[in-house]
């Protein structure tokens, strides 16, 4: 996590110096819905499992436009897995991978990365659901006029991490799952 922070501290000014005309930062906005796309494996050893996953997600980007390439801020998100229900907040960054001019598509890269929360998650008795670390990183596009509202459409790699404890039985001393959710997220939705 560190060694990430350490790259968006470098990599922002890098970027944000790199350009030829005065710029001023403006606030910059990406709300999202879609869906998570995986396998689960599950069972005991011998009797596996293997089943299809579809889950939904939501996901509103928040930032500043520190050049007219690059936003920097916080993501929020809820992403409703079948098991648990979990609210991921993290820092992110956009990036358009070609200069902006006036046409109506642009190209743009994401990414994604902070912690898992379950403060929406409802737990059964006897259980107890805790988030983990989250990583997204993602590639989309965005259609309209650089200047007004965008339809967004984009896809990523979603790896985030859970723990469960749940009910122990009569000869269990413990009873600990840690879960890892790797989706691949499509999503659609607006920008400005």
């Amino acid at each position: 996590m560190r060694t990430i922070l350490l790259i968006f501290s470098w990599l922002v000014p890098a970027l944000a110096l790199g350009q030829t005309a005065p710029f001023k930062p403006v606030f910059t906005n990406m709300t999202e819905i879609g869906a998570l796309f995986g396998q689960v494996k599950f069972g005991t050893q011998g009797m596996e499992t293997v089943s299809k996953r579809v889950n939904l997600t939501a996901q509103t980007f928040n930032g500043v436009l520190l050049n007219p390439r690059l936003a920097v801020g916080a993501t929020v998100g809820v992403d409703w897995y079948n098991a648990a229900l979990l609210t991921p907040i993290c820092a992110g960054a956009r990036y358009d991978l070609a200069r902006p001019n006036d046409k109506n598509l642009r190209i743009f890269a994401s990414l994604d990365t902070g912690w898992g929360f379950s403060w929406l998650n409802e737990d059964a008795a006897g259980y107890k659901t805790s988030g983990g670390w989250v990583i997204s990183p993602g590639i989309g596009f965005r259609i309209g006029n650089v200047s007004n509202s965008n339809f967004v459409m984009a896809l990523s790699y979603k790896r985030q991490e859970a723990e469960a404890d749940k009910p122990l039985f009569s000869n269990e001393l413990a009873k600990h799952e840690t879960r890892v959710y790797n989706r691949i997220a499509i999503r659609l939705g607006v920008s400005f």
